[in-house]
């Protein structure tokens, strides 16, 4: 790795793009100067943008594709459409290649994940990629995964997560020994599916290999930010997701319209603004914007595709970091320490690879 880190972009990819991609980039190299970009798109699109950025020209290359996949298209079309020729696939590629230290995309996520996998191909050891988020919480940020890659799972998956989530973890916050938790229907050996169950005995021999593992967690100990890592299968770890996305925009909401209620509330609020902005940015989605794609043999981000430059601006920072530390490389330490049996890498099909 060199001191400057190269991210490989997906210029087209979101429901802002190419703009609030460009944008954020620039937000980014304002934070990081040691940044260069590789953009893939419409180059008659993106040159325009770089010139509205002139300390952003300088440190970015522009790559031509026409092909853009589409928000709507299931993963077998958009790889057929798509391989070798879309912007998406090149912003992967450039990583495969050697070119990038790391891939960003705000585009449709089960593409997304189908060609990262097809492209770079799972580790060795690890049966599926997941999909780890950032999340904030009462006592600080934890990773919660998976939030969708694959729909349903086996005990073997929910030990692989545990691998990638405890290695990331270590990356983001310099634990050596992460705590991870299997989320659950109750912190009681005997409650739960059978194989959470079965997970749960694996992680707990294995505790001490890279990670300590607390036992079950339940949905309530995500926000208290019980341990750093919260492992469950992606169709719940989604559904958290969102409902916590839903929730924080909601309470938002609430708070507005009690801050506007009368003169002594506004007045109220006008003492407090210093705190009511702390409070603004602590529940602002966008500032733990970006998706980890974990167990392949390269990083890959996955932008919110609805977010706007400031979202962006975020996710690229998180690709930053998670080149700068050196991801892979704490990857496979862990997995050194606590070796899985290997398996053929699977595809994901359509059902499994859901938009996120």
């Amino acid at each position: 790795m060199t001191d400057s880190i190269t991210i490989s972009v997906d210029a087209m990819g979101g429901d802002h793009a190419p703009r609030a991609v460009i944008h954020g980039a620039d937000l980014a190299l304002r934070e990081r100067k040691n940044i260069r970009f590789i953009f893939h798109g419409r180059k008659e699109q993106i040159d325009p943008l770089l010139d509205e950025f002139p300390k952003l020209k300088p440190a970015s290359t522009v790559r031509h594709c026409e092909a853009v996949i589409a928000m709507d298209e299931k993963p077998s079309q958009a790889l057929r459409k798509g391989k070798n020729v879309s912007s998406m696939w090149m912003a992967i590629q450039a990583v495969k290649d050697g070119e990038a230290d790391v891939a960003i995309s705000g585009g449709n996520t089960g593409a997304l994940m189908a060609m990262a996998t097809f492209c770079l191909r799972p580790m060795e050891g690890i049966s599926r990629p997941g999909i780890a988020a950032i999340w904030p919480t009462l006592r600080s940020d934890i990773i919660v995964l998976d939030m969708g890659a694959t729909i349903g799972a086996d005990a073997r998956q929910l030990v692989d997560y545990a691998i990638l989530g405890s290695a990331l973890a270590r990356s983001l916050f310099d634990a050596e020994s992460p705590t991870v938790g299997l989320l659950n229907v109750g912190t009681e050996e005997v409650k739960g599916l059978d194989y959470i169950k079965e997970a749960g005995k694996i992680l707990q021999q294995a505790s001490g290999a890279g990670f300590t593992y607390h036992g079950f967690v339940e949905g309530d100990d995500i926000g208290k930010g019980t341990v750093d890592v919260v492992v469950t299968e992606g169709f719940v770890g989604n559904i958290a997701l969102k409902t916590a996305e839903g929730t924080a925009r909601q309470v938002a909401s609430y708070l507005r319209t009690a801050l506007k209620a009368n003169w002594v509330s506004m007045l109220g609020a006008f003492f407090a603004s210093s705190a009511l902005n702390a409070l603004r940015r602590k529940m602002d989605p966008r500032t733990v914007n970006g998706g980890v794609f974990m167990g392949l043999n390269g990083i890959v981000i996955k932008s919110h595709g609805g977010t706007d430059e400031v979202g962006y601006k975020s996710a690229l920072g998180l690709a930053y970091e998670m080149a700068r530390s050196r991801l892979i490389d704490k990857i496979g330490d862990t997995m050194q320490r606590f070796p899985v049996n290997t398996a053929p890498p699977e595809l994901p099909s359509d059902s499994e690879a859901k938009s996120a």
